[in-house]
């Protein structure tokens, strides 16, 4: 099957106007005729739920919480990019845009990175309309703060709050169309199958979680709002409940998965404490702005502190290594997210790591408090020479700032990071890979439609920071609304789609098959038992760097696991009752699917690029020497791969990328 992007011709600054003023429209009257089914209700489906219905189609929404304001696009912290130029420091929509490709190692879409950067402003405006209390300045102002991999400062917050902030918009606005009647809310129902009429996803199957009743729901198309699948790696910063099934369900039914070993490592998250834990932490990336990453510059240093012989506050200036400042100047602790994970790996691999593991680095915010303090001290006529006043104003500064996120520290590592510097390392966060789709959000399976962290489309190979609300928002708000109208023009004749049809007689069918399998298993083994091996196959063998061995490795591991999974899970209690261990298996069973698949695209992808970085490619000499080095000549494409009954099995269709607009060039952020 060859991939069609659709991307429409023209200049890229007038593919999107050109491509509104083509499309065919639905009328009100015919909108109402119409039905949408919304998996997610996160910044992406809960803002094209919300969206859609506003515009008359009757629409049905579902998520697995208990409330769509529970979804994880409540832990994004640090805030959302915009190219409003609010602070006059040169940015511009095609900065944006540069940026993100840039960002992401050349490996996105330009036409839909275009347009993202092009309605990001449309964005802040819906948002403050909705009553988002964005942070401002003393004048009242919205306030912007700089965030990895970029030069300007465009990057709305609302304090460390900000995607719980954009989310409480999202569902007000879902609120209020449920109100209307114009919006049907599942909650805690999840989605298990994709039901194709005719080769169109007409519905699909869901299981009521508190009942364990088995659901058809019909619909003139279906969009995925499901998020990433972080949670593969068993240890991320994902909620516990993020999962692929949505989107796997989806592959297995003929949507393309593209770029699966795209994955990215933050670099800012609370360093791992023991085998016990189930979940991480992650602090906001936000806190590079004005934090210092540090790690002692003699080796007997870091061993006395890894001992408890020592301090970091007892370290002298001179004897700290600031090693993103060191090796990268010109963005300094700002370089994007997978260049400063991979860093601090080489400084904790070299021996330089600061906890009893080893494995963290040095976030500390010393300076910005003396620097914020002198600078108050001036304002409010107070003696800038007193250290302790200093210390007091700069505290005050940096808790209006970030207060919720160093009182979260606190709590969970029992250090006060306003007199101990913060200790992180990376882990995985969000997943640049996911379905593929075309300009118009469209997968190949036709009608079904994937928005946000769910498809693959504008983040390339490694996600600028705050860039995540930016794409869910855009995607929800601005963009999908016109294009699903373009499809569904075709539908305002069909009526109603009935679920009393074979297709989902043998969906249902189905689901049913492989949940009477899992519950009736003899296996002696928990759910948790086989998701955890999993985690350290992936996190050690297609982690933060790769190589062709442990790739082969992996997926015959992965493949040895999933059949013992079969054969060993235990799964207690019945279907037809609330049972998080059945919902927990039917997750991992797709997590080891997806495993594999994610390994095989690792090991084809011989190139280093973003998150992505294979030890086979790296600068050998010269001033990069030692960084990520891509090849462009054979890899500049994307990854989109077929189903074909096991991940092994698995086809690999090449959509080449075409860059007219942007030089390719190696990064430096030197």
């Amino acid at each position: 099957m060859a991939l069609d992007s659709k991307i429409p011709s023209g200049p890229l600054a007038d593919k999107w106007t050109q491509y509104k003023n083509d499309i065919n429209l639905v009328n009100p009257a015919n909108k109402r005729l119409i039905d949408v089914i919304v998996v997610g209700t996160g910044l992406a489906g809960g803002s094209a739920a919300a969206t859609l219905a506003e515009l008359g189609y009757n629409v049905k929404a579902f998520c697995f919480q208990d409330s769509p304001r529970r979804a994880h696009s409540i832990a994004a912290q640090g805030g959302i990019n915009a190219a409003k130029n609010y602070q006059g420091d040169g940015d511009s929509t095609y900065r944006l845009f540069y940026d993100t490709v840039k960002g992401g190692d050349y490996r996105s879409r330009e036409a839909n990175v275009y347009r993202l950067a092009e309605v990001s402003a449309n964005i802040i405006d819906q948002c403050v309309a909705q009553g988002v209390p964005f942070a401002r300045d003393y004048g009242g102002l919205l306030d912007n703060r700089s965030f990895g991999g970029v030069l300007v400062s465009r990057t709305f917050y609302a304090k460390g709050q900000t995607g719980q902030q954009l989310l409480l918009g999202a569902y007000s606005a879902m609120n209020r169309q449920i109100g209307r009647g114009k919006i049907k809310m599942y909650n805690r129902h999840e989605m298990l199958d994709v039901v194709k009429v005719d080769g169109k996803a007409r519905g699909i199957i869901t299981r009521n979680l508190v009942t364990g009743e088995i659901e058809r729901h019909s619909a003139h198309a279906v969009v995925l709002g499901t998020g990433g699948y972080g949670n593969v790696f068993y240890l991320s910063t994902n909620a516990m409940g993020s999962n692929v099934t949505a989107a796997w369900k989806a592959h297995k039914r003929g949507a393309h998965f593209a770029n699966p070993c795209y994955t990215q490592i933050h670099p800012t998250c609370i360093p791992v404490s023991g085998d016990h834990q189930s979940k991480l932490t992650l602090m906001s990336e936000s806190l590079r702005n004005d934090g210092r990453i540090w790690v002692p510059a003699k080796k007997e240093d870091a061993e006395a502190i890894r001992a408890g012989k020592l301090k970091p506050t007892e370290i002298a200036e001179e004897n700290r290594d600031y090693y993103l400042e060191r090796r990268y100047p010109a963005f300094g602790n700002l370089v994007p997210r997978d260049v400063a994970s991979r860093a601090a790996k080489e400084r904790c691999d070299a021996g330089f790591g600061v906890n009893k593991t080893g494995e963290a680095v040095y976030l500390d915010f010393a300076s910005a408090i003396e620097r914020y303090g002198k600078e108050q001290a001036y304002v409010t006529h107070q003696d800038a020479n007193n250290a302790a006043l200093v210390k007091k104003l700069g505290q005050e500064i940096v808790k209006t700032k970030y207060g919720n996120l160093f009182q979260m520290y606190e709590k969970i590592v029992d250090q006060n990071p306003y007199e101990t510097p913060m200790m992180i390392y990376p882990a995985v966060h969000y997943t640049m890979g996911g379905l593929w789709v075309d300009y118009n959000l469209q997968t190949s399976v036709e009608g079904l439609y994937a928005i946000g962290e769910a498809n693959f489309s504008d983040h390339g190979a490694n996600r600028l920071g705050a860039s995540a609300l930016m794409q869910g928002l855009a995607d929800g708000y601005f963009v999908l609304p016109y294009t699903i109208g373009d499809y569904l023009s075709q539908d305002i004749r069909t009526g109603p789609i009935s679920t009393d049809t074979k297709e989902f007689e043998e969906a249902e069918k189905n689901v049913r098959s492989q949940i009477d399998a899992l519950v009736n298993n003899n296996g002696t083994k928990a759910v948790d038992y086989f998701h955890k091996k999993l985690g350290k196959i992936m996190w050690n063998k297609c982690g933060m760097s790769r190589n062709a061995k442990d790739l082969q490795s992996a997926i015959d591991e992965i493949a040895a696991l999933r059949d013992e999974f079969y054969k060993e899970v235990r799964v207690p209690g019945t279907e037809n009752e609330f049972n998080e261990e059945l919902a927990k298996a039917l997750r991992v069973a797709d997590f080891l699917e997806l495993g594999e698949l994610f390994a095989k695209d690792a090991l084809t992808r011989n190139e280093s690029c973003g998150g992505h970085f294979r030890e086979e490619s790296v600068e050998l000499d010269g001033p990069q020497k030692g960084e990520a080095l891509r090849d462009d000549k054979n890899f500049t494409f994307v990854s989109a791969w077929e189903y074909k009954g096991a991940p092994k099995d698995a086809v690999l269709h090449k959509e080449e990328l075409t860059y007219e607009n942007i030089e390719l060039k190696q990064r430096s952020y030197k």
